[in-house]
C-alpha cells in the first residue's frame, strides 16, 4: 500500500510516499530556515506563502524519484495539526483537492503523533508499550504510548517549548536562527558547569522554560563579559537536564524500559550522549530517529496515515487546521 504524506505546519514544505507504513520510497522536503532567518523566527504569513509557491514542485519531485503516478497512490495522509494555520492549511488543500479528484482516501494526522511514529522508519523500532518525548521549536510533550493509534499524553511545556527557550537564548547571545543550532554548536567550546542556571521544577510531567530563559537574561545583564560558549553550554546542560528528568520520571512510575525521542531538538549530540548514559545507568532501551527524521518531513505523516488506514480512521471534506490540540493530561 502507497501512501502519501503532505506536512506544512510550520517552515517545512514535505511531501513523501511511504509503503506499508515502515518503507520510505521518498521524501522530500523545502526548508525555509534562510527565509526566517534575517527576522530571528518563523513569521506565519511569509511561510505559508512559500509553501503555496513549492509545494506542487515538492509534490512533484517525491513522486519523480520513484517514478510514481498520483494515480498509482493508495492513501493521503496530511497533518492537521498543531501548527500555524496558515501554514498547515495549504497542504491541507493539497491534499483535498488530491483526495477528491482522485476518489482516494484521505487521513488527518496530528503533527506530534507523527513525530513518535518516525522512529517505526528505523531499522531498530521499539516495542509498545513506551514513554515518547516530543521536543520541538513549538512543542515539549511527553506521551505514554501503547500502539500507532493510542497515545496519551502525560504533560507537555506550560510556556515556552525547549526549541523555543533556545531560539531566545540564541537571539539574547547574538546568535543565528535558529537558535538550537547555533548554541549546540558554540556550547561545544563551553564548559556546561560554568553557570549553575536553574533546572526548572514543574509537578507532574509538564514542564516550563520560561524562567530558565528569564535567568540567562539576568545573569547576561549581571556578567555581561562572560564567554558566550560558557553560557550557551550551561543553558543548554540545564535544559537537557529537565528534560532527561522528566522522561526518567515517566519511566520509573510506569516501569517502563523503554523510551522514544523525537522532534528537532531531539537531534541535540548533547541530549543524546546524557541519554545514552542515562539508558545504560538504568537499563533501559531508547530510540532516536535518525537525524533526517527528527526534523519536520512528510514520511513520519504517511507512515501513521497507514495505522490509521487500517483503522478504517478516514476523514470527511469537512475538517480544519487545528493550531492547537486541548490537552487531556
Amino acid at each position: 500500500m502507497l501512501v502519501l504524506g503532505i506536512e506544512t505546519s510550520c517552515d517545512e514544505t514535505a511531501v513523501a510516499i511511504v509503503e506499508d507504513g515502515f518503507k520510505i520510497l521518498s521524501n522530500e522536503v523545502y526548508s525555509q530556515i534562510a527565509i526566517h532567518r534575517p527576522y530571528g523566527g518563523v513569521v506565519p504569513e511569509i511561510a505559508s506563502r512559500k509553501h503555496i509557491e513549492v509545494i506542487l514542485t515538492v509534490l512533484k519531485e517525491a513522486l519523480d524519484k520513484v517514478n510514481i503516478s498520483l494515480e498509482e497512490i493508495d492513501v493521503i495522509a496530511v497533518t492537521q495539526g498543531p501548527g500555524l494555520v496558515v501554514a498547515l492549511l495549504v497542504g491541507i488543500c493539497i491534499a483535498k483537492a488530491i483526495a477528491f479528484a482522485l476518489k482516494k482516501p484521505l487521513v488527518t494526522i496530528n503533527h506530534l503523533e507523527a513525530h513518535l511514529t518516525a522512529v517505526f522508519l528505523e531499522d531498530k523500532k521499539p516495542n509498545f508499550p513506551f514513554i515518547g518525548m516530543v521536543v520541538s521549536g513549538g512543542h515539549t510533550n511527553l506521551y505514554l504510548v501503547k500502539d500507532f493509534l493510542n497515545m496519551k499524553q502525560l504533560g507537555q511545556t506550560l510556556d515556552d517549548a525547549a526549541g523555543e527557550a533556545f531560539d531566545k537564548v540564541a537571539k539574547l547571545l547574538n546568535l543565528p536562527y535558529p537558535g538550537g543550532i547555533s548554541i549546540e554548536k558554540i556550547a561545544k567550546e563551553g564548559n556546561p558547569n560554568a553557570i549553575k542556571f536553574p533546572r526548572p521544577s514543574v509537578s507532574g510531567y509538564n514542564v516550563s522554560f520560561s524562567g530558565l530563559k528569564t535567568a540567562v537574561a539576568n545573569y547576561l545583564r549581571r556578567y555581561p563579559n562572560t564567554p558566550k560558549a560558557d553560557v550557551a553550554a550551561s543553558f543548554q546542560e540545564a535544559v537537557v537536564d529537565t528534560l532527561i528528568a522528566k522522561a526518567l520520571k515517566a519511566i520509573r512510575e510506569f516501569s517502563l524500559p523503554r523510551l522514544v525521542i523525537a522532534g528537532g531538538v531531539a537531534a541535540n549530540q548533547r541530549l543524546r550522549e546524557k541519554l545514552f548514559k542515562m539508558a545504560e545507568k538504568e537499563k533501559i532501551e531508547i530510540y532516536f530517529p535518525s537525524i533526517s527524521l527528527c526534523t519536520d518531513n512528510a514520511a513520519m505523516v504517511a507512515a501513521l496515515g497507514y495505522h490509521y488506514f487500517k483503522a478504517k480512521k478516514i476523514a470527511s471534506f469537512e475538517f480544519d487546521a487545528i493550531s492547537r490540540y486541548p490537552s487531556f493530561s
